[in-house]
């Protein structure tokens, strides 16, 4: 099984604003970006079914990118980006230092936003890969999601804690591709942020 995580294009906002969940616009129209995605000639393997996250900055790229091969694209609202509350729509800058410690201090139980906690996020996440794990050995899963939801599958599919894989920058637009010869064999890493 091959599992193709790709990461939404660029989005419409100020960078260092928190807008997890919120559903933010593309910085660029829908068509360009899958035309820019398809023009770096990343060679993937064509997808059998194509998954995406219904946040618009997703949906919008992963429905033109199923089209490509086909295919209809599966929307699943656990392949959302964490829900972070009240800090939705803020400047990280301009939230309470305190609060942002005193999270990072007990980063997967803290709520201090009031929306998932890392470990409800993951573990949402996680019923999805689930389920994507009984699929056919050979079988190709394209995903267009959020670099979030990309790090929690990543450490799932290779069994490294998901503080390792938060310190792999992953772009705009980067796709990782995990692939798992057989059900129940070993997950490796093609490639990372291509």
């Amino acid at each position: 099984m091959d599992l193709i995580l790709i990461r939404h294009p660029a989005v419409a906002i100020d960078a260092g604003v928190c807008y997890g969940r919120s559903d933010v616009a593309l910085a660029d129209a829908p068509p360009a970006s899958v035309a820019a995605l398809e023009a770096r000639r990343l060679e993937l393997p064509a997808p059998d079914s194509v998954w995406s996250s219904p946040l618009t900055r997703c949906h919008s790229i992963a429905a033109p990118w199923a089209a490509r091969w086909a295919r209809e694209v599966s929307v699943d609202p656990r392949l959302q980006e964490m829900d972070f509350g009240t800090w939705e729509q803020r400047r990280w800058d301009d939230i309470d230092r305190a609060l942002l410690d005193d999270w990072a201090a007990d980063l997967h139980h803290a709520r201090a936003h009031g929306g998932e906690s890392v470990a409800q996020f993951s573990a949402r996440v996680e019923t999805w890969f689930d389920e994507r794990q009984t699929e056919a050995g050979d079988a190709c899963v394209h995903v267009v999601t959020h670099a979030g939801v990309i790090r929690v599958l990543t450490s799932l599919a290779l069994r490294v804690s998901l503080e390792q894989t938060l310190s792999w920058s992953i772009d705009f637009a980067g796709v990782v591709w995990l692939r798992r010869r057989e059900p129940g064999a070993a997950w490796t890493l093609v490639r990372w942020n291509v």
